[in-house]
């Protein structure tokens, strides 16, 4: 999962925007982990404590409450009877990525993204999205290609994922559309940012490149290709581990020996 959190903090400075190039510094110090990197944690840890999922994200909510959630998670968190919200947003799918690398056939990995979406995100896009990313993880972590990757997640959770990232952008540019914070925005890029990258960097790139929700984005497309590539520049490790507290980083290290995860 520290291949979602490094896309969140390097994304985290370019939320709204988009590069010009997809030459880029990637940090500086104003790279700082979000909502996305804050609720991936509190899946993972509720994974490893074989906790519920709505008890560590609200946990979580209340260690670090100015991570920039939104108004609707908000309230939900503070809620003394916190309900599912219906929302279509990006959220379900932000925070899934521990479940790819964490359970071992295709259909509890769908149940459980299922599972950790429905407490918040309990429409179909919603649940869609956290599908689609839980599912690319796992099948890249299975050793599966990437053209059975697009194949199966466009089948099964119904995404159109463009050909390129140039086509993506061009399309974007002719037609003033912008990859905003709904699934149905984000994730088919989050897609396409790996699918159409040559290693975990220039995954990353893609996703500074086409802009939108660019933190979400990358996070998304951050977790998939940590699990197809399996090797994440040392310099980018460094860089986000000394964006981390000691309790995030020993989340994150316990997860990675729990389920035998080396990236490096």
């Amino acid at each position: 999962m520290i291949g979602s959190i490094i896309g969140d903090i390097i994304g985290s400075i370019w939320e709204g925007k988009q590069s010009k190039s997809k030459d880029v510094e990637l940090f500086c110090e104003y790279n700082t982990f979000t909502d996305d990197s804050v609720l991936t944690l509190a899946v993972a840890e509720a994974i490893l404590k074989k906790t519920d999922y709505q008890t560590e994200m609200i946990k979580y909510y209340k260690r670090y409450p100015h991570a920039g959630y939104g108004y609707l998670f908000n309230e939900w968190a503070n809620s003394t009877n916190p309900q599912p919200y219906r929302s279509y947003g990006n959220g379900s799918a932000m925070r899934v990525s521990p479940i790819g690398f964490a359970f071992h056939d295709i259909e509890t990995v769908l149940d459980e993204a299922r599972k950790s979406a429905a407490i918040t995100h309990n429409s179909p896009d919603g649940i869609a999205g956290a599908k689609a990313i839980a599912l690319a993880i796992f099948m890249a972590r299975e050793g599966n290609t990437k053209e059975e990757i697009r194949a199966k997640v466009s089948s099964r959770c119904r995404f159109e994922i463009k050909n390129s990232v140039e086509e993506l952008k061009i399309f974007n540019e002719e037609n003033w559309a912008f990859n905003g914070s709904s699934i149905e925005e984000s994730v088919p890029v989050a897609l396409l940012c790996f699918l159409d990258a040559t290693d975990y960097e220039d995954t990353i790139r893609n996703a500074l490149y086409l802009g939108g929700d660019t933190d979400t984005i990358a996070c998304m497309a951050g977790g998939i290709a940590q699990a197809f590539y399996r090797e994440i520049p040392d310099w980018i490790i460094k860089e986000t581990r000394n964006r981390l507290n000691g309790e995030q980083l020993d989340v994150v290290d316990s997860f990675n020996r729990a389920y035998g995860i080396d990236y490096l």
